[in-house]
């Protein structure tokens, strides 16, 4: 019987396995011959949006609903006692939705009496910031099951509202239809994603249910090292996991910290540094206070701001461009009328102008960099000329002035000339390429696999880039400790297999109007932005304008029309300025960058929390469950805690690269690092303690030799020529060579020691 029901399950992950293959992979293999329209839709523009995910989402379903048919697990739980507490929490969540509607009306009330806007955006951003202290404040605890597995007692659907929360990050808020509004299908040239964002992050949930999630749930773990440990012994696959968890964990919460600084700078008016703080502090009192217990409840208040924010705004932009709320079944009508446009800006004089000024400024600063300081000194004499002159025949003081400062802001010295310089070049050559840079949006990939040779080579790399980025963020998720960690709170292995399908379905509501988002503001932009006389423009740009990291615009031609190749829009503020784009009221805007500040809360507090735990649990004590001891570890994992959230701070204040860079790059290292030698240890009796380690060690060196020797500082600084790339792969999606050489080396070092072993 036993035998025939592990024919059943293979037979099961087998089929499941090659119908996400086919839905993913194969379908974007093939993406640009799928070109037929139907019903409006591009066939491979669908697919990649929404066909896809709702295949993985069934996936899960089917197995979680196959799986617990045929399980024996006994409930440990007591059935009546754990039934009236999950009663108890659905009221306390009803009672909770319902205030929260309340008090978003109330805000709106006041709005129309003319409460100043200040004030409604303080009295929100302090309601979310004290609900979300409230809730870790009552979860407190010094208990280590309560603190590390929130008692493993979260219901299933809870659990899975927690971990959409914990998944949809500042990346997912923020930056997700941002990123597809600049990337459209595919990416272009070194930026790949688009789509392959929505696909991996999405399709990575059917690894993680597959071959992750319940069998580590079955062995009553704390942390993700716990199970290197338990299946392979010794010290070292603890050490190098938690090693790995903590890198992986912090590049994610740096970005999360990012966002939070810029949500809450923004929803305040406090400078960036200010808003860091402010916003940390209530990711402190969740994680600090209460751990795994505190996390999940605030996570599951958190989901439901973050989905209102995003889908309000997103169904009314929906509703007023096509008539139609549910923008995820109607945003497919206006794809056909910005391929439209688009075409009209290829063969625009204006654009080719504005092009060819930016390729004109390209080449100046080129030629500046010929003899780097002979040009700043050149630079710096006609400044100084020029404003003698004008002193001397009593100019207008506002030239003067911006004389003087267009003096100041050259560089001090030859090497700040050449970092800036080369910058400024690069920009202008992006911008100098057809529609600003920006690819067509429903193109799937670059270049043309029938056009010359060149073109052809662009057609295969801009593919492969986008199969790579998927690859490393659906494995990345199956390997991410703060995500498995949360399948640890389920009473049972059923009600973890049940929580991942929740989570995904959860998910995919944000997942599935993203990129509706993108294409409703695209076609926004370019059918009512792109053509107006400067005098004429929306407030809303210009008020976002003030910070020109997220929008800049100017005459470039000076013909008083905004032209398209004009217009430079940053992916982190697509979602926060749609309710602006769509004239909705400033309640809306608040609930937004309250929805985007949640969003970072809770995936920060999640990472912090595994961040914390692998330092105290995992390395500091080894993972002693000592019951004597309890109390000891619980208070290392805060102090731990504390200390990365101030790094992390800091580390966020320097304004690193892009959120969705930094989040994708861990997915690399995650993917990498742990699923190799986890999913054979689970589905491989011959994995070794030997294998385990070397090919951890190996997945995460190659991933992070890659990364870095592909870092633009990195190859100035030892003035290495060209780029280090193999077969053209960027370095965010390191993890496609990480991951096989994890797994070579598993497999490899796992049968030399097996072999040892039988010749001792």
């Amino acid at each position: 019987m036993k035998a025939m029901q592990t024919t059943t399950s293979w037979r099961l992950h087998a089929v499941l396995l090659t119908l996400w293959f086919a839905a993913s992979f194969g379908v974007v293999f093939f993406a640009r011959d799928l070109q037929m329209v139907v019903a409006d839709w591009p066939v491979s523009f669908w697919f990649a949006a929404q066909g896809s995910v709702l295949i993985f989402i069934a996936i899960v379903i089917v197995f979680a609903w196959r799986k617990n048919t045929d399980s024996q697990e006994v409930w440990q739980v007591d059935a009546d006692n754990y039934k009236k507490y999950t009663q108890a929490i659905h009221r306390r969540f009803g009672w909770y939705v319902a205030c929260l509607l309340v008090a978003l009306l109330v805000l709106a009330v006041f709005e129309y009496w003319g409460v100043p806007r200040a004030w409604i955006a303080g009295s929100f951003l302090v309601l979310t910031l004290v609900l979300y202290a409230g809730v870790g404040v009552y979860g407190r605890t010094s208990s280590a099951p309560e603190y590390y597995v929130a008692g493993r007692r979260i219901p299933a659907v809870y659990n899975g509202m927690a971990t959409a929360a914990d998944w949809m990050s500042a990346a997912s808020f923020i930056s997700l239809a941002g990123g597809l509004y600049l990337q459209g299908f595919s990416g272009v040239g070194n930026q790949p994603g688009g789509l392959a964002y929505v696909l991996g992050w999405t399709g990575g949930f059917c690894l993680l249910a597959l071959l992750v999630a319940p069998y580590l749930r079955e062995h009553n773990l704390y942390t993700v090292p716990d199970y290197f440990a338990l299946r392979f012994g010794g010290r070292w696959p603890r050490i190098i996991a938690a090693i790995a968890a903590v890198l992986c964990s912090f590049t994610y919460v740096v970005a999360q910290i990012y966002g939070v600084g810029l949500i809450t700078s923004r929803l305040t008016g406090l400078h960036f540094e200010i808003g860091i703080l402010l916003g940390l502090g209530g990711v402190l009192v969740c994680s600090f206070l209460g751990g795994m217990r505190a996390v999940t409840w605030t996570q599951v208040t958190q989901y439901v701001v973050i989905i209102l924010a995003f889908l309000i705004p997103v169904s009314w932009l929906s509703y007023k461009q096509v008539g139609n709320p549910i923008a995820a079944w109607a945003y497919g009508q206006q794809l056909l009328k910005i391929t439209a446009i688009e075409q009209g800006l290829l063969d625009s004089p204006q654009e080719k102008e504005v092009i060819a000024i930016y390729g004109q400024r390209a080449q100046d600063f080129e030629s500046k960099l010929i003899d780097v300081p002979a040009a700043l000194q050149a630079q710096r004499l006609e400044l100084r000329k020029t404003l003698n002159e004008l002193g001397s025949s009593k100019a207008n003081e506002d030239r003067v002035t911006a004389i003087r400062k267009e003096l100041a802001a050259l560089p001090k010295d030859a090497n700040a000339a050449r970092q800036l310089w080369s910058q400024q070049r690069d920009e202008n050559r992006e911008r100098a390429k057809p529609m600003g840079g920006l690819p067509q949006h429903t193109q799937a990939f670059a270049g043309d696999p029938k056009g010359s040779p060149e073109e052809q080579n662009e057609f295969q790399s801009s593919r492969a880039n986008f199969l790579a980025l998927m690859f490393c963020l659906m494995v990345g998720t199956a390997g991410l400790p703060h995500l498995l960690t949360r399948y640890f709170t389920t009473p049972s292995v059923k009600q973890a297999r049940t929580s991942v399908a929740w989570s995904l379905v959860f998910i995919a509501l944000l997942y599935l109007a993203a990129p509706a988002l993108a294409v409703l503001v695209k076609y926004e932009v370019l059918a009512h932005l792109v053509g107006q006389p400067f005098d004429q423009l929306p407030a809303w740009l210009a008020q976002w304008s003030r910070d020109p990291t997220l929008i800049s615009y100017s005459d470039v031609n000076a013909d008083g029309v905004l032209q398209f190749a004009e217009l430079k829009i940053s992916a982190d503020v697509i979602m926060l300025a749609t309710p602006e784009i769509g004239g909705l009221p400033y309640v809306i805007s608040v609930l937004v960058a309250a929805g985007g500040l949640a969003a970072a809360l809770s995936t920060a507090d999640g990472l912090l929390l595994t961040i914390g735990n692998a330092l105290a649990h995992d390395m500091y004590f080894d993972g002693n469950n000592n019951v004597d001891q309890s109390m000891r570890r619980v208070m290392w994992s805060k102090f731990a805690l504390l200390v990365v959230a101030l790094l992390a701070a800091y580390a966020a204040a320097q304004r690193p690269g892009g959120i969705l860079y930094l989040v994708a790059a861990s997915f690399s290292l995650a993917g990498a690092a742990l699923v190799p030698a986890m999913v054979l240890g689970v589905f491989w009796r011959g994995t070794t303690h030997a294998g385990a380690v070397m090919g951890m060690l190996t997945g995460l060196g190659v991933t992070l030799y890659y990364m870095v020797i592909n870092h633009a500082v990195f190859r100035r600084a030892f003035e290495l020529p060209g780029h280090g790339m193999w077969w053209d792969i960027q370095p965010v999606s390191a993890g496609v060579f990480g991951v096989p050489a994890g797994i070579a080396a598993t497999v490899l070092v796992s049968l030399l020691s097996q072999q040892k072993a039988e010749n001792a």
